[in-house]
C-alpha cells in the first residue's frame, strides 16, 4: 500500500469521526431542552402533540419531535373593554371591564383556540351584557361585587375547556349616559328638598311642642300656687274658727276692735297737716277696744 492511500485513509476516518462526533453533538442539542420557570413547551411528532414540557432539564428524541409552541404560564392582564349593557328598568350603561387569567394546560389553549385574549373579551361581554340585563339600575350599584362574583364563575366556566385559569374579574367604571344623569340629578336634588322639608316640619313641630309643655308647666305650677294659698286661707279660718269656738265670740270681737285701732293709728301717722277726719262711729271703736282690753285685764 502506497503512502497516499494511508494518507487517505487516515484522512477519511478523521471525517468519519469528526461527523459523528458532530452528530452525536447536534443531537444532543435537539433533545435537550431546558424550560424557564415562567414557560411550558408544546412537542409535536410529526405533527401530532407528543408532550408537554414543564420548566427545568427535559430530553426529546432528535430530529423526530420539535418543540412547536412555547406558551407562558404567567398571570395575564386583558385590555380594558368597554361594553354598552341595558338594564332591566330599561337604563343605558357604558361598563369597562378587565379579566386577570393564567394558562394551566397549553396543550389545550393552542390547539381549541386562536385567539386567546379576544375569545375571552367576547366572552366577557356577553356575561356582562347578561347579568346587567338582568338587575336594575340600583342594584347594578349597590351589588356591584355581587355582579363581579357572577361574571368571573360564569367567564371561568366558559373558558374551562381552553386549559385557562380566570384568577380575577374586575368591573372598572360604570358610566350613564347624559339624559339619565341629569333624570338622576333631578331626582337627587328633588330627594334633597324633601328631607329639608321634612327637617324643618320636624322642628316646627317640636318647637310647638316644647312651647306646650313650657305652657302646660307654667299652668301647673300656677294651680298648685292657687292650691297652696287657697289652702293657708283655709288653715287661716280654721284657726280663727277654732279660736272662736275655744274663747267664744269676746275674742273675736277683740281681735275686731283691736285691728280698728291699730288702722286709725295707722292712719294718723301719715304725712301732711296731721288733720285727720274720722268718721263718726270711729270713736266707738276706741271705746269698744278700751273695754275690751280693760275687760280683758291687758
Amino acid at each position: 500500500m502506497s503512502g497516499g492511500d494511508v494518507v487517505g485513509q487516515f484522512i477519511g476516518s478523521n471525517i468519519v469521526l469528526l461527523l459523528l462526533a458532530a452528530f452525536i453533538i447536534l443531537s444532543v442539542l435537539l433533545g435537550v431542552r431546558i424550560v424557564p420557570q415562567s414557560e411550558k413547551y408544546v412537542v409535536e411528532r410529526f405533527g401530532r402533540l407528543q408532550a408537554v414540557l414543564g420548566p427545568g432539564i427535559n430530553f426529546i428524541v432528535p430530529f423526530l419531535d420539535r418543540v412547536r409552541h412555547r406558551v407562558s404560564i404567567l398571570e395575564r392582564q386583558l385590555p380594558t373593554a368597554e361594553q354598552d349593557a341595558i338594564t332591566r328598568d330599561n337604563v343605558l350603561l357604558q361598563v369597562d371591564t378587565s379579566v386577570f387569567y393564567r394558562i394551566l394546560e397549553p396543550e389545550k389553549t393552542v390547539y381549541r383556540i386562536r385567539d386567546v385574549d379576544a375569545a375571552i373579551a367576547t366572552t366577557v361581554a356577553g356575561i356582562v351584557r347578561s347579568g346587567i340585563g338582568e338587575m336594575d339600575l340600583d342594584e347594578v350599584q349597590s351589588n356591584r361585587q355581587q355582579l363581579i362574583e357572577r361574571i368571573k364563575q360564569q367567564v371561568a366556566d366558559a373558558v374551562d375547556d381552553w386549559g385557562i385559569e380566570v384568577t380575577r374579574a374586575e368591573i372598572l367604571d360604570v358610566n350613564l349616559d347624559q339624559a339619565t344623569r341629569d333624570a338622576m340629578l333631578q331626582q337627587l336634588n328633588a330627594e334633597r328638598e324633601r328631607r329639608a322639608q321634612v327637617t324643618r316640619a320636624e322642628g316646627t313641630k317640636r318647637a310647638v311642642e316644647l312651647n306646650a309643655d313650657a305652657e302646660l308647666y307654667a299652668a301647673e305650677q300656677a294651680a298648685k300656687a292657687r292650691r297652696i294659698q287657697a289652702d293657708a286661707e283655709a288653715y287661716a279660718t280654721e284657726v280663727v274658727a277654732r279660736a272662736i269656738a275655744d274663747n267664744g265670740l269676746e275674742a273675736a270681737q277683740y281681735q275686731v276692735a283691736l285691728k280698728q285701732v291699730e288702722a286709725l293709728a295707722a292712719v294718723g301717722k301719715g304725712e301732711g297737716n296731721q288733720t285727720v277726719l274720722l268718721p263718726a262711729n270711729a270713736l266707738d271703736a276706741f271705746a269698744n277696744a278700751f273695754s275690751m282690753l280693760k275687760g280683758s285685764g291687758k
